[in-house]
């Protein structure tokens, strides 16, 4: 038994590093018409190992074993498949000519990145909706089942694999291909793969309902991608900007929650709890991104970050840079969302009255209707001013709204806290 559940830790282990590159790979050689059988034949080889490892040990390479073992799944595919009769020759000859090389050379280990950022390319591509985009990365590139990237974005597992058929549907039928792109194609589809890799970062930074505050598979899986984009030679400054936004936010999932995983505000973190090696590579990422006059998005919310990393504790933040930067942010993305954010700088600069004022023409669009955050600053800010009683009205409107369960709870006590700061106020009143 024991044996069973290490084999199977080893697995899931080798299937998160492995699957996506061997499926990418499998995919090229088969043709992304048949994405479905380079899933298969990876399943297959996955399922082999389970049911070969704890009787006969793992083998000393289990990565090149897997390798091995999926190629030749495809070629006995291959050479059943009815569909591939005029080009399985040459299909199988290809593939017997990949399985034999080591697993070590370095001229494969090329070919697999670039086998990788193909399919990225493939799966983003501008005629595939982004929720297809965003299912179908994360089960061919980043490993994810049906049911993890279900529960990731709160979908049914029936939904998930509708829009993972839906989206391999599109690829036959347009014929779309793993090549790359050129001149302003390229540009537009990079743009569609940065939405498509934020969008992923996003769903697991900021969870919108369920028991979790974070789904750290998300956000690493969401960093992994970008570093991959970036590693190229087509990656623009606005990749590097990316890749440094989510590296700086991901250095602080540790301090976001506590021990028991409820919500720990930004002020309160812990900065020892930073992870100084993402951070460094925020850095590293952040420098890179300066390289010509483009200033995207992403650039400002990765100086906001960098700002953010360069404070040795939250006494030390340079609140009026980070509300510069959002006057710049709000400039070129003027959502009610960043005018939100930038309100709570407001409050941090000029004080929680001059924040309240930012915020109230917010309080009828029709985008926040439902975002539990909007009713929630104003709640904070109206407690700072000591106006418990609209306060609790506030953090009770936030309350009505989709929120995970830790930020729930942390409504909850908000609203205890309205209700004790009443009873001290009546307490000195009547003495």
């Amino acid at each position: 038994m024991t044996a069973t559940r290490e084999t199977g830790a080893l697995l899931e282990h080798l299937f998160r590093q492995q699957a996506g590159r061997m499926v990418a790979h499998l995919t090229r050689l088969l043709g992304p018409a048949n994405i479905d059988l380079a899933e298969e034949t990876v399943q297959e080889a996955m399922l082999r190992a389970l049911q070969t490892w704890p009787y006969e040990g793992v083998p000393e390479n289990a990565g090149a074993w897997l390798f091995r073992v999926a190629h030749n799944a495809a070629i006995d595919a291959v050479r059943r498949n009815k569909l591939l009769s005029d080009k399985s020759d040459a299909i199988v000859a290809e593939l017997m000519r990949s399985a034999s090389t080591p697993q070590d050379h370095p001229d494969l280990e090329e070919q697999l990145r670039d086998d990788e950022l193909r399919m990225i390319f493939m799966c983003c591509h501008p005629e595939i909706s982004q929720e297809s985009s965003v299912a179908l990365s994360l089960k061919t590139v980043g490993g994810f089942s049906v049911r993890e990237i279900a529960r990731a974005f709160l979908a049914d597992d029936a939904a998930i694999a509708q829009r993972l058929v839906r989206a391999k549907s599109q690829i036959r039928d347009r014929g779309l291909t793993l090549d790359m792109p050129h001149g302003e194609e390229l540009k537009r589809r990079l743009a569609s793969v940065l939405d498509v890799v934020y969008f992923m970062f996003n769903e697991g930074y900021a969870v919108h309902a369920g028991q979790d505050l974070i789904r750290q598979d998300l956000c690493f899986e969401a960093l992994r991608l970008g570093r991959l984009v970036a590693a190229s030679s087509i990656a623009l400054p606005s990749v590097h900007a990316l890749v440094a936004l989510m590296a700086f936010q991901v250095s602080r999932l540790a301090a976001r929650v506590d021990e028991l995983g409820d919500l720990v505000l930004f002020e309160d973190q812990d900065h020892a709890l930073w992870d100084q090696h993402l951070i460094g590579l925020g850095f590293h990422h952040f420098d890179q991104s300066m390289a010509g006059d483009e200033v995207s998005e992403y650039h400002v919310q990765a100086a906001i970050g960098a700002t953010y990393a360069r404070a040795a504790d939250a006494q030390s933040i340079d609140w009026t840079m980070i509300l510069r930067l959002y006057d710049q942010f709000l400039a070129i993305n003027p959502s009610p969302v960043v005018a939100l954010n930038r309100a709570v700088v407001v409050g941090k600069v000029e004080g929680p009255a001059e924040a309240l004022a930012a915020i109230a023409p917010l309080q009828n669009n029709t985008k926040l209707r439902d975002y539990y955050l909007l009713p929630a600053v104003r709640g904070h800010l109206l407690l700072e001013l000591g106006r418990q009683a609209e306060a609790a009205i506030s953090f009770r409107a936030a309350l009505e709204c989709p929120c995970s369960e830790p930020e729930r709870r942390f409504l909850r006590r908000k609203l205890e806290e309205c209700g004790r700061a009443t009873i001290l106020g009546q307490d000195k009143e009547a003495s």
